[in-house]
């Protein structure tokens, strides 16, 4: 899952990406509504979830969530600020925001309200991802291959559900390292080679055909075509 953390305030953004990393969700930032925009355009990735500051130096909050709610209207946003009043609770609901959280806040509870925003938002569509046999309960986190339960980290599940939502996309080390860790790729780095080891251990059993093929030179593929 990947999450846009659109917000100002250094430390607030600390924070959060470390908070969001450790729990394995990839975090993108945007510190102002112009680049929170430009992220959320991107082609190249996705956005599951926004957390959004109202009080944004430039373009307002407001009309990010404007924004959001036209071009991508089921993309939940959480509401981050330090606007405690009932009439900018609602009137933040009202422009579309899923859920309000009140600066400061507790990140146990932020975490939960992302869980249930996300959580509702894939209600809407599907509660699960399958390829084959291989399925991915996209609320427990749990995968299940034929009669077999396969428990996953929450780096592996990340993965896991990046090459299911594009099974026969070639998925390169970049893409991984930036929606799975929240990093950008560094070309000497092995992490994305060894979570992928790490998944295919656990997907491939014995007399099971093999998921994830390496296409040399640019990344890997879920399922051939």
């Amino acid at each position: 899952m990947r999450v846009l953390v659109v917000e100002d305030d250094p430390g607030i953004v600390s924070f959060l990406v470390k908070g969001l990393f450790a729990e394995g969700y990839a975090a993108a930032v945007a510190a102002d509504g112009a680049t929170a925009m430009s992220e959320l355009s991107r082609e190249d990735q996705t956005v599951d979830i926004v957390l959004l500051d109202l009080g944004l130096p430039g373009l307002p909050g407001e009309e990010v969530l404007s924004f959001v709610r036209r071009r991508f209207p089921r993309t939940p946003v959480i509401i981050l600020t330090a606007r405690g009043d009932i009439d900018d609770k609602v009137r933040g609901l009202n422009l579309g925001a899923n859920d309000y959280v009140t600066k400061p806040f507790s990140f146990a509870e932020l975490l939960a309200r992302i869980r249930s925003a996300i959580r509702t938002a894939n209600q809407q569509v599907t509660t699960e991802l399958a390829v084959d046999d291989l399925v991915l309960d996209l609320l427990t986190k749990v995968a299940h291959r034929g009669e077999r339960r396969i428990e996953l980290a929450p780096r592996e599940w990340a993965l896991l559900e990046l090459f299911m939502r594009h099974p026969t996309h070639v998925v390169s080390r970049a893409r991984i390292m930036s929606e799975v860790f929240g990093y950008d790729f560094d070309g000497g780095s092995n992490v994305a080679d060894v979570y992928v080891s790490y998944l295919r251990r656990k997907l491939n059993g014995p007399g099971e055909s093999s998921f994830i093929k390496t296409v040399r030179g640019a990344g890997y593929r879920f399922k051939s075509l």
